[in-house]
């Protein structure tokens, strides 16, 4: 089970609500009402909680890719991810040696890795 009470709330909820359609249509009227409603009441408690899944702000922040070779797929393999909300920061990891790369600001239209001076990327211009 998950850690987070709002998952398995909700979770549970849907749950007796389906438990309660089969016994409703089994022709347990009584068993089917009860185990319904209550599901809907679980599931509405759910629902209502917050939600504990997440990062902090400075773990967003902070955040940055593992480091580690890209397996070789016939040419050079790289990873860039970039940040959406402010600031912007784009995490590049080199394929060939692994080495993690932060920068400011969105994905550059070329990169040379400083560690092993490979060519990733560049882009054309049309």
């Amino acid at each position: 089970m998950s850690r987070n009470p709002r998952e398995n709330f909700i979770l549970g909820g849907f749950i007796c609500i389906a438990f309660g359609a089969f016994f409703t249509v089994g022709g347990v009227y009584s068993m089917g009402a009860t185990v319904g409603v209550c599901g809907l009441i679980i599931f509405i408690i759910g629902m209502s909680l917050k939600s504990e899944i997440g990062l902090s702000e400075e773990a967003i922040h902070d955040w940055k890719p593992s480091s580690g070779m890209l397996p070789d797929a016939g040419r050079v393999m790289y990873r860039v991810d970039v940040t959406l909300d402010e600031p912007i920061r784009s995490t590049i990891v080199c394929g060939p040696c692994g080495n993690v790369v932060v920068q400011d600001g969105p994905r550059p239209a070329t990169f040379t890795c400083p560690k092993c001076s490979i060519l990733l990327w560049e882009l054309e211009e049309e």
